[in-house]
């Protein structure tokens, strides 16, 4: 079988898959922590692969930038190919002096103006939440291996330049509780929850409002890395 979008075969995937949002970080994911790791869809460019972390199938898959991206992406994962579980892992800035760069973030829940729930099933929600369930094996991986992540809402926007209203993002910290900004959870939280499946999110702070500070391409792979490693350590629990 395939999808537009994708070119795997029924089994191809594993049950649980990492979505970074950039295609050659799924590719430096693979090569770096899976044994034996196997090219399953490249349509688009679009790098997916399944393999096995310390002897337990996973697989690792690009999404793309934005709602709309991992929303085809993670649909087709979650109805096509009988994955469980996607863990988003990606890139946030900081509305908050609480999540300070390099930080690990787990989201809580997900706030957003998109219109993407609403256009997919005629939901009202601005709100979706990660799957507890997932979110309490990312808590035991990062336990077990010794570092700290930090809990709370993100907002997951449509727009990454924002030029009109340069102080939106002290309503979004202040009224409705929101550590930082990325821009796909909102829409893989909602695509969980329609199909019965499970999501989770978590993010490296790579930038701050607060401060102004920015990482570096060699610091975010550093960064990153601890992300990652939380992530590969749910298929242990």
């Amino acid at each position: 079988m395939s999808t537009p979008h994708n070119a795997a075969g029924k089994g191809d995937f594993a049950k649980t898959v990492l979505m970074p949002g950039d295609p050659l970080r799924a590719k430096f994911i693979a090569e770096t922590f899976l044994e034996n790791p196997k090219l399953v869809t490249s349509v688009r460019g679009m790098l997916g692969y399944t393999g096995t972390y310390k002897g337990h199938p996973i697989s690792v898959m690009g999404s793309g930038m934005g709602m709309p991206s991992i929303g085809i992406y993670s649909w087709e994962l979650f109805t096509q190919y009988d994955v469980e579980n996607i863990i988003r892992i990606g890139s946030a800035g900081s509305y908050s002096e609480q999540a300070k760069v390099f930080d690990v973030v787990l989201a809580s829940g997900a706030y957003s103006e998109s219109s993407f729930a609403k256009t997919q099933n005629g939901s009202e929600e601005s709100m979706t939440y990660p799957s507890q369930k997932l979110n309490d094996r990312l808590r035991a991986s990062a336990q077990r291996l010794g570092m700290k992540i930090i809990e709370g809402t993100i907002h997951s926007s449509d727009v990454f330049y924002r030029s009109t209203q340069p102080d939106y993002w002290h309503k979004l910290r202040d009224e409705k509780g929101c550590l930082a900004v990325e821009m796909e959870s909102f829409a893989l939280f909602h695509n969980a929850n329609v199909t019965g499946k499970n999501a989770a999110c978590l993010l490296t702070i790579s930038d701050s409002f607060i401060t102004h500070e920015e990482t570096t391409p060699e610091q975010r792979q550093t960064s990153f890395t601890n992300m990652m490693e939380i992530a590969l350590g749910v298929v242990q629990e």
